[in-house]
């Protein structure tokens, strides 16, 4: 108890005299940075259970591409569950001169099962207030309830009517919230609600229509997974089983992803400000020596000085991590406020375990780097009080190192739930890193070369440099890392963006029209050839779901990629046609030829999508359609320009293969600005088509992007502000030694403007070497990301060189000079008499 007890008095001690505010610092941002994180994603899962059978409308939910077979729903009334079902499809509402794209759900009466379908009156300019009520029942026959997003978007007011295919139909309230919608293309869309009765009347449900089918019941738990289990063996293909342990699986997965990310970002901070906890370390074993020294004179033991320090530490890093934990429960609002439309649900407080494992992070983080320079520390010789030049062996410094690089990476392994990826990443830091500091020390070799003669600032602030290479070099990385993800998520995503959008061809298509009727082909073109738009080629498309590979069934199980569970669990639209388009290439195998006549039938699978699926040349492929099954092999693999923006399939077979199946027709087309007020007509008069407005799509889906942005820039935030952590543990390190150069300076005559001046020289040239790397690194990762995420070819703007060192060279130097002020305030005297 007395060990503790004196533990306690040193540290605060230490902490009054300042010798602790850099250590405290470096560990409350990386708590904070990976504390922030975890408080965010514990809150989104919390939600996701609290709230799962109102997201899911039910207590389970069997959803089909076909219509659910009569005899699910009429086993679940015989054992005691409620029902109720509803379709779900995208298609165009019109009002007046405006249509949308937008999310329709047919629904019968009893929905929802579970959960609350909220409604409310529109703000006007007289009521901005929204006065929210629970829906009671559904909509009546020849009624619609739409969202806020119609409303804007079409200028309609409750009691107008829209035209929603074939049928005229009154919009009687606004949809504040509904307990199952849900997250993702068509969920971007505006949304209609609509009474199942008037299904027919539209004319919207054509072959081809892209129709999700869904039965929901609810009910006690027991008859609940009695009726799971009765109709998991009655499944066809493309019926699934949603449980509430599987509701939302669209929001799990992509904050699942995002969360990963996060993780990582945070992680980054964790690594920078793990070098200033680094440098922070050696100035505090160095500045305890002496005090160990008389402690040894004292009669401590070696094992005394341990347990003393190993008692200090570990109470800093107690009350450091609370406070980094205590800062996260507040910035993690931040998140909450960035990603709210990507989350959708009322999130609720989060748990202690985020706060656990910041406390962990900060624990393990702190004695990865400070417990192997303790063992060197508990060495101190006790003659060392009458000899200060004895030094220590620097074994355990060097192995504290190496230890905290294993602490990082196990951090990094935890944080990315994959030991391959996380290995991956931490070795991409330390090549970073390491690059960084060879580059860095040539570039100060070269300024080395430009010192002119004579005892200048510029002179005496590269001597600076020169003498403290290592210290110099770690700062100038450190604060590169920070400022290579800012510059990245902000000038480089710009670029990528722009770059991505000029390649787009000059009248690119930026229309698709789909669910075109054979029938209603030929009207289509003398739509065209009316408003003088060049007749557009028109595909035909037969919707087919893969049951067999090889003659092998088709299992979810064999596929871990959660992307490959997605394709192989969805309907495939299959085309054919004889001639290659322009924009595919042969990668592998040959095209089939009119003058071959195959054995078997022909298959063309898009190279990405084969890869995806583990399918290659020769495979034979079975698919299941409305018509019938058909079986063929794959003959080709091709590669698919996709921002052309021409309709392009997955899945191409021969001409004949598929004549006898029901088929719709897809086609695109551009559309000129001035002749946008044609979509209306062309709404009225085929009201089942589905018509995409891709320039919308593309607007929607920079809007999320730039969402999930604003939430990682924050999390980078800390790594900038580890970055400058690094930078004051650095100048902390050196400040003994600058106190008595500037005092030797100033005892053979120099000012202190002179000293101030060298000393901006120093911290500018710091900035520039950190500017060129965060520079250098963000034009790297632009180049990377564009190859292999958008395939296109980069272009980096020279104002990421411009802006990226201007802005280093001026906040490091400013940071540096104030750091420094006090340096030059003490007296020479009084220091060489020390």
């Amino acid at each position: 108890m007395n060990m503790i007890r004196l533990s306690l008095r040193m540290l605060l001690r230490d902490w009054r005299a300042g010798e602790l505010y850099i250590l405290t610092l470096a560990l409350v941002i990386a708590v904070s940075s990976v504390a922030t994180v975890s408080f965010f994603s514990d809150r989104v899962q919390k939600a996701l259970v609290l709230e799962s059978n109102q997201l899911l409308g039910g207590d389970l939910l069997v959803t089909s591409d076909t219509p659910v077979p009569p005899s699910y729903a009429e086993h679940a009334k015989q054992i005691g569950l409620r029902t109720t079902h509803l379709v779900r499809f995208p298609s165009m509402v019109s009002f007046g001169d405006n249509s949308l794209l937008t999310s329709i759900k047919a629904v019968a009466p009893g929905y929802p099962l579970r959960g609350e379908l909220k409604l409310a009156n529109p703000p006007t300019e007289e009521n901005i207030a929204q006065s929210i009520r629970i829906a009671q029942g559904i909509p009546k026959p020849g009624t619609v309830w739409v969202d806020e997003k119609v409303i804007n978007a079409l200028k309609v007011t409750l009691g107008d009517k829209v035209e929603v295919g074939a049928a005229e139909m009154t919009v009687m309230s606004m949809v504040e919230s509904e307990p199952d919608h849900s997250v993702g293309f068509v969920s971007m869309n505006p949304r209609l609600l609509m009474n199942e009765k008037d299904l027919a009347t539209t004319q919207l449900i054509q072959p081809g229509s892209r129709i999700n089918y869904q039965l929901l019941v609810a009910g006690d738990e027991t008859q609940v997974r009695e009726f799971r289990h009765w109709v998991k063996d009655r499944l066809s293909p493309g019926e699934r089983i949603v449980s509430i342990q599987e509701a939302r699986p669209e929001i799990r997965s992509a904050l699942d992803r995002a969360g990963k990310f996060l993780n990582l970002a945070a992680l980054a901070s964790v690594v920078v400000a793990a070098a200033a906890i680094a440098l922070a370390i050696r100035r505090f074993i160095q500045r305890h020596l002496d005090g160990c020294a008389v402690m040894r004179c004292l009669g401590a033991t070696e094992s005394d000085l341990l347990r003393l320090y190993s008692y200090y530490f570990i109470m800093l890093g107690l009350a450091a991590s609370l406070l980094g934990c205590i800062f996260a429960v507040l910035t993690q609002e931040f998140l909450s406020y960035w990603l709210e439309e990507l989350i959708g649900v009322t999130l609720p407080l989060p748990s202690t375990l985020p706060a656990i494992q910041g406390m962990l992070t900060g624990m393990v983080l702190l004695l990865g780097f400070a417990l192997p320079p303790l063992l060197n520390l508990r060495q101190v010789p006790a003659l060392r009080v009458i000899r200060r030049d004895l030094e220590l062996a620097n074994m355990h410094s060097l192995a504290g190192y190496g230890f905290g690089i294993v602490i990082l990476s196990i951090l990094f392994i935890w944080k990315a739930g994959s030991f391959k990826l996380g290995i991956m990443i931490m070795l991409g830091f330390l090549l970073a890193v390491i690059f960084f500091g060879l580059f860095g020390w040539l570039l100060i070799r070269l300024f080395l070369l430009t010192r002119p003669p004579g005892s200048g600032p510029w002179s005496y602030g590269l001597a600076n440099i020169r003498r403290r290479a290592i210290p110099s070099l770690v700062q100038a990385t450190a604060l590169g890392l920070g400022l290579m993800a800012l510059l990245t998520l902000t000038l480089t995503r710009n670029d990528l963006l722009q770059d991505w959008q000029a390649r787009l061809p000059e009248n690119a298509p930026n229309r698709f029209l789909v669910n075109v009727q054979p029938d209603q082909q030929e009207r289509l073109m003398v739509f065209f050839d009316e408003h003088a738009i060049p007749r557009p080629k028109v595909f035909p498309m037969v919707r087919g779901r893969l049951l067999e590979i090889n003659d092998r069934a088709v299992n979810l199980e064999d596929y871990p990629d959660p992307r490959a569970k997605q394709l192989i669990n969805r309907e495939f639209n299959l085309s054919w046609t004889d001639t290659l388009q322009p924009d595919n290439e042969i990668v592998a195998g040959h095209w089939w030829s009119e003058e071959v006549i195959p054995s078997e039938h022909e298959l063309s699978m898009e190279e990405g999508f084969a890869e995806t699926l583990g399918l290659k040349l020769g495979d034979r492929l079975s698919f299941y359609t409305g018509g019938g099954d058909f079986s063929a092999t794959i003959t080709s693999l091709r590669k698919v320009d996709w921002d052309t923006f021409q309709v392009n399939f997955f899945a191409v077979v021969r001409p004949g293969l598929l004549d006898n199946y029901p088929a719709s027709y897809v086609t695109s087309f551009y559309l000129p600005p001035d002749k946008i007020q044609i979509m209306q007509e062309l709404t009225r008069i085929f009201p089942n088509f589905l018509i995409i407005d891709v320039a919308s799509v593309i607007e929607r889906v920079q809007n999320m992007i730039g969402q999930v942005t604003h939430a990682i820039e924050f999390v980078f935030l800390f790594t900038l502000l580890a970055g400058f952590a690094v930078m004051y543990a650095a100048i902390a390190s050196t400040q003994d030694e600058r106190i008595y150069e500037a005092a030797i300076f100033r005892t053979l005559g120099a000012r202190k403007q002179q000293l101030a001046r060298a000393w901006a020289v120093e911290f500018a040239v710091l900035g520039a070497l950190a500017g060129f790397f965060a520079a250098a690194g963000a034009s790297v990762l632009g180049y990377l990301i564009g190859k292999y995420a958008l395939h296109i070819t980069y272009s980096p703007s020279p104002w990421i060189w411009v802006i990226g060192v201007l802005v280093s060279i001026i906040s490091v130097t400013a940071f540096g000079v104030i750091g420094t002020r006090t340096t030059l305030s003490q007296p020479p005297l009084q220091v060489l008499r020390k």
